[in-house]
């Protein structure tokens, strides 16, 4: 039994290639293109791989809509963005698990390593971060309208393979492009948060998932969430054993942090009629 591969493309000339070839063991490989510009689509039909063409709204929708609309050849699914690159013992890994129906898990977590000008960035507290990218697509669907949640309908596992995240391969201006737009939607998450139902404190006795959940709703209530986020990451996770790449990038994710935290202000303003 085989895996197929879904890919998320916008304009990612760049990206795809590697992120292609690292998958070329796929049977089925689908690009989803938000209608790039650029050679994107070429390239993705150079390797051989189906594009499927549909307008971005929200990350959640988008991913539910893929795993809906998309008729996939095999059972099992790997997501990739276009700036990741699938290892060989994920790959295997990967294989193996799709080769076994005796198995219980309907969905399986992985860990990445984040590069940044060449290193690892191992510390800097994203490492390890647990995301759901190999799944039956009728036992997922995904919340939030960025940075999406993955809801199973089943048992979950996890992987031991990691994949590797290359997110500056586009560029700075590309990185605060996406993150200025990231910023955006998380305010308003933000906001949903604050306005919501309580925090459920029994999140701290669950999985790491839901523990991971809960401190990001919790971070959505401190002041100097950006101050807090650096000192976090480049203190307590020892982000500074990261070198000057671990420095930079835990200050630019504390700009990003910043950055929201404007961007609330900003539409509690709008709503009660104020000037920014």
């Amino acid at each position: 039994m085989g895996v197929s591969v879904l890919i998320l493309t916008l304009n990612e000339e760049r990206n795809l290639p590697a992120c292609l070839e690292a998958v070329r063991w796929s049977d089925d490989i689908v690009v989803l293109d938000s209608f790039s510009s650029d050679r994107t689509v070429e390239i993705a039909r150079s390797f051989g791989a189906r594009v499927v063409q549909r307008r971005f709204d929200t990350w959640s929708s988008h991913q539910n809509w893929a795993s809906k609309e998309i008729p996939f050849k095999n059972k099992w699914v790997y997501y990739s963005d276009a700036d990741e690159i699938v290892t060989p013992e994920l790959r295997d890994e990967l294989l193996r698990i799709a080769g076994d129906p005796a198995l219980a898990p309907v969905a399986y977590r992985l860990r990445y390593r984040n590069f940044f000008c060449g290193r690892w960035l191992r510390h800097c507290g994203i490492y390890p971060v647990w995301v759901l990218r190999f799944y039956q697509p009728d036992k997922v669907r995904f919340e939030r309208i960025v940075n999406p949640v993955a809801v199973v309908d089943g048992e979950e596992g996890r992987l031991d393979g990691h994949f590797h995240h290359y997110s500056f391969n586009n560029g700075l201006q590309a990185w605060f492009d996406k993150h200025n737009r990231y910023s955006q939607q998380e305010a308003i998450e933000s906001l949903r948060s604050l306005r919501g139902s309580p925090l459920d404190w029994r999140a701290l006795a669950g999985n790491a998932v839901a523990r991971r959940r809960l401190l990001k709703e919790l971070s959505f209530r401190l002041p100097c969430r950006s101050l807090l986020r650096f000192v976090y990451m480049y203190l307590l996770r020892l982000g500074f054993l990261d070198g000057w790449q671990g420095y930079t990038y835990c200050r630019m994710l504390a700009i990003y942090e910043y950055m929201i935290e404007l961007k609330v202000m900003e539409i509690e303003r709008r709503e009660r009629g104020l000037s920014v």
